[in-house]
């Protein structure tokens, strides 16, 4: 085939296309690849260069936009029945011109066999005097413009979606599950007149630590109560008293206590005015309020008169929040229903997020919003920000090094071929106040929260349940799936299809085995070899009646399980839940899993906070140790059905004695309510008494609800009150 040559000017598109492609070092490696070899696919370019797939991918097309590489006529079939692309160089000479300087036909013939590549040398040089947009890091692009970005959004945002779409576009889906470390760890006082042994917010990953409506340092107890946050001398307990408040202007939603600082995260609004600074163009649409999250960092080195050091606000809603060591990472989510750029406001400095700050890669979704990650350094207050265009987050993993965010998207809304539900993941790394975009990966099916993610040996693990779809003629069986990615979130290993027609309900990762609990009738816990990352395998599996909704290690082989008791209804293929369950399941034998001890507390309608928020459930293992918030429903008289639901009749903390020999003895019962409230009972859901956290500090057990701090003996049988506070 005969050389073509394309002529174009500087103001010609292409021209600008083949700018970007050549002022990037993977492009041009990209280029220098193709050029020693006839066609490569894009694992073997991926695999010759070290480049991770997603990045070859996302060169590609710009390369193929640009016209210096095309696909060939060859391809060939994978294992698993993809068609497999292949590409080369394409056989072209740009030429590139002034505008309006262009030669004619007739002397481009003349002369193009002598100076052609004079001029194709010439042009690039005057190309590359231009001013070229930001190039991409790994694999992620940036904006070059406020009108760039607009049209990205105009181009990618999908209006189809119906009552789906609505229900996507809510925030914050399935936020909070269980832990996959042995969270009630002893930690160090730093006051000599606390104690040493005590409770610490029950995390996911060792190190990890995750903001909760209560904390504590083994001598003081902090608090959230409505619009404040109490600190109160707890220890010793028969001197409890409550030493300051501190209020804020909107709902206190969750807290950080790192030594002398304590973090304090509300939602806000703001005002019309404030952003004005922020707008894309002239005539840009402002909305009438837009949610945003306040960070207030405090210096509680006098307890009693705490003092604001840092107040820190960034727009979108609060997301999530970890902390590691002396570094706070906040995940904001701001939805792209405007012109207005995001800003991170720092002790009244405001700071814009602009177009060529902002990271992207080519996705279509319903509803695009930007994810705003801040770290936040608690000893000088210094601030650093990230911020990525992407699809709806809706939940998050963590671990030491990295921070993952997750979204489902629904591939009937981009694609009419297509029927399924997929997970993209975002990865970025995390060191200080360093924040990088590194990789984002695909898998299929959607997860449950955030347990159903993990870290380990450089991999990433993640458990979906791909949901039942109807197509035309026939229903799909939902199914249950465990992936490996490796750190460019390559998919390495799957394990697919388990329990066909059920869903998972909760996911253990521990080292090299994770277990999943999926239901619809009974329960079944899958133990899951996860050793070779690239083959996970099932080892053993357990049915019982009932479901886990959550699964907390008791130790290597042993796992507990809380969640509700079941009846498999008369007719139906389903099953009623009834009162609250908890297990210890016997692992030792990875082939045969067992139910070592099991107790179910109340009837239908009973509830656990700990259901829901791992945050709420305490044990430790030397102390014999477990304690779960109840609302407590019973039927009074004769059980007549299945689906009866009992009368509320408690609401506090069970307090029980457990170990492997005996399983659960129930100690006693905590409640916050007098006899007059016991006369309301209706009122225990939501009311400022019910009980939602507990922590022990040496023997003493404390309980906490919205209005009350309750202290009892746990030495003795009766769980006596040691102390009282009210506020």
């Amino acid at each position: 085939m005969a050389d073509k040559f394309v002529l174009m000017d500087l103001d010609d598109r292409r021209s600008k296309k083949v700018a970007e492609v050549l002022g990037s070092k993977t492009c041009k490696k990209m280029l220098d690849y193709l050029s020693e070899t006839k066609e490569a696919s894009q694992k073997d370019i991926s695999d010759a260069l070290g480049i991770p797939l997603n990045t070859v991918e996302y060169n590609l097309k710009k390369l193929l936009a640009s016209g210096l590489v095309e696909k060939t006529k060859n391809f060939f079939w994978s294992k698993k029945g993809r068609r497999i692309v292949m590409y080369k160089l394409a056989k072209k000479h740009i030429i590139i011109s002034p505008k309006n300087k262009k030669p004619s036909a007739t002397a481009l013939r003349n002369i193009l066999p002598v100076i052609v590549a004079v001029i194709l040398l010439a042009s690039l040089v005057t190309l590359l005097d231009q001013p070229v947009p930001p190039q991409p890091q790994d694999g992620m692009n940036k904006f070059s413009s406020a009108s760039e970005l607009k049209q990205f959004l105009k181009e990618n945002t999908v209006t189809r979606g119906g009552i789906l779409e609505g229900i996507l576009g809510g925030a914050n889906l399935f936020k909070g599950a269980m832990s996959s470390q042995e969270s009630s760890s002893a930690t160090s006082a730093d006051s000599s007149s606390g104690t040493s042994d005590y409770s610490d917010t029950n995390i996911q990953v060792e190190g990890v630590d995750e903001a909760d409506i209560v904390k504590t340092d083994g001598k003081y107890i902090y608090t959230v109560s409505d619009n404040s946050v109490l600190i109160i001398d707890a220890y010793p307990a028969e001197d409890m008293e409550i030493l300051s408040e501190i209020r804020v202007d909107n709902r206190a939603e969750e807290i950080f206590v790192n030594d002398d600082k304590l973090v304090i995260f509300t939602r806000d609004y703001d005002p019309i005015e404030s952003k004005l600074e922020r707008c894309i163009d002239v005539g840009c649409v402002l909305p009438q309020q837009e949610p945003k999250t306040v960070v207030y960092v405090y210096d509680i080195s006098d307890r009693k008169e705490p003092e604001l050091e840092n107040e820190i606000s960034v727009s979108g809603n609060y997301f999530d929040s970890r902390m590691i060591g002396d570094y706070v990472y906040v995940i904001n989510n701001q939805y792209v229903h405007s012109d207005v750029l995001p800003a991170v406001v720092v002790d009244g400095v405001t700071d814009v997020v602009e177009p060529n700050e902002i990271s992207y890669y080519d996705i279509k979704d319903m509803s695009f919003q930007y994810t705003i990650i801040l770290a936040i350094d608690l000893d000088n207050g210094d601030v650093s920000e990230e911020t990525m265009l992407t699809g709806m987050s809706q939940n998050l993993y963590v671990s030491q090094d990295n921070i993952y965010t997750v979204a489902t998207k629904y591939a009937r809304f981009y694609d009419a071929e297509e029927n399924e539900e997929k997970t993209t993941i975002n990865k970025f790394s995390i060191n200080k106040d360093e924040i990088e975009y590194v990789a984002t990966g695909e898998v299929p099916g959607h997860v449950l929260n955030q347990f159903s993610m993990d870290e380990y040996d450089d991999n990433f693990r993640i458990a979906t349940t791909v949901r039942r779809v109807w197509r035309e003629g026939e229903v799909d069986q939902s199914q249950n799936n465990v992936y490996v990615l490796d750190e460019d979130l390559e998919v390495v290993g799957e394990l697919e299809g388990l329990a066909p027609g059920e869903s998972i309900y909760s996911v253990r990762f521990m080292g090299e085995r994770g277990y999943v609990v999926t239901f619809k009738k009974v329960d079944p816990l899958f133990v899951i070899d996860l050793e070779d990352p690239e083959n996970p395998r099932v080892l053993g599996k357990l049915k019982i009646p009932g479901y886990s909704d959550y699964l907390h290690p008791y130790d290597e082989d042993h796992i507990i399980g809380i969640g509700k008791d079941t009846e498999e209804a008369e007719k139906g293929d389903f099953a009623w839940y009834q009162g609250v369950k908890m297990a210890i399941f016997d692992v030792s034998d990875v082939e045969n899993p067992i139910e070592l001890h099991k107790v179910v507390i109340g009837d239908r309608g009973t509830d656990s906070e700990a259901l829901q928020d791992h945050k709420a459930f305490l044990f430790d293992r030397e102390k014999e140790l477990l304690v779960l918030p109840i609302t407590l429903a019973e039927i009074q008289g004769e059980k007549t059905k299945d689906n009866q639901y009992g009368e509320q009749t408690f609401q506090g903390a069970y307090v029980y004695d457990i170990n492997l020999e005996d399983g659960f003895d129930l100690k006693g019962r905590i409640t916050h309510h007098t006899e007059e409230d016991e006369l309301k009972r209706g009122s225990y859901y939501g009311n400022n008494k019910q009980v939602r956290r507990s922590l022990y500090m040496d023997d003493t057990l404390y309980t906490i609800s919205n209005s009350v701090v309750k202290a009892n003996d746990l030495d003795d049988d009766d769980l006596d009150e040691v102390g009282f506070v009210e506020f």
